[in-house]
């Protein structure tokens, strides 16, 4: 067994690689560039919501009550007229890319400890860079990978989207998965 203190250097180091993996990933690549879709009469649906005074919070229409309002008849006219779908309304203003940034820098460092602490468990001082290249890829790609396939089951968010945050999901997993093989500790 390894100390998760004497991993350090790898939770560092693979936390700045992912970082800069997906810096590429979302601001030099195409790839993610057609995620989302603008919406038809964009200004009038935003003067409407102004109007009405939606506000910050998740929303999901038709909404219903209870699974009992869900199958009523009414409700499931509402379903079939359409739009069904959830909608995200953030606050008002340039969205703070510094702070967002430096939440997923929080979180690739978590990542990164998880990724720790499961390979020292399972590992000691000396182990295959191989063994510990399996175990922290699949680890971190659990964090990294699998919230996009909840996105397309539970908020209609588009197969191939998820498909695309799969790749990346592979790719930060890989940037993680080396680093961690390089820097483990020397029996």
């Amino acid at each position: 067994m390894v100390s998760i203190l004497d991993l350090w250097l790898p939770i560092l180091l693979s936390s700045v690689g992912v970082f800069i993996v997906s810096s590429i990933v979302h601001m030099a690549l195409p790839m993610h560039k057609s995620d989302y879709a603008g919406l038809e009469h964009e200004d009038q649906i935003l003067d409407s919501m102004r109007n009405i005074g939606v506000t910050q919070g998740e929303y999901m229409f038709p909404h219903a009550d209870s699974m009992q309002e869900a199958y009523s008849p009414e409700m499931i006219e509402k379903f079939n007229r359409g739009p069904v779908g959830i909608m995200t309304i953030w606050p008002n203003g340039q969205m703070n890319m510094g702070k967002a940034l430096g939440q997923w820098f929080g979180l690739i460092v978590v990542l990164s400890i998880f990724a720790a602490y499961c390979a020292s468990m399972a590992f000691g001082t000396g182990a295959s860079g191989m063994d510990v290249f399996r175990m922290t890829f699949m680890v971190a790609f659990t964090g990294y990978g699998t919230n996009s396939i909840q996105n397309s089951i539970w908020k209609g968010q588009r197969w191939s989207v998820a498909g695309k945050f799969l790749f990346d999901g592979i790719l930060y997993a890989t940037t993680t998965a080396v680093l961690f093989a390089w820097m483990w500790p020397a029996a």
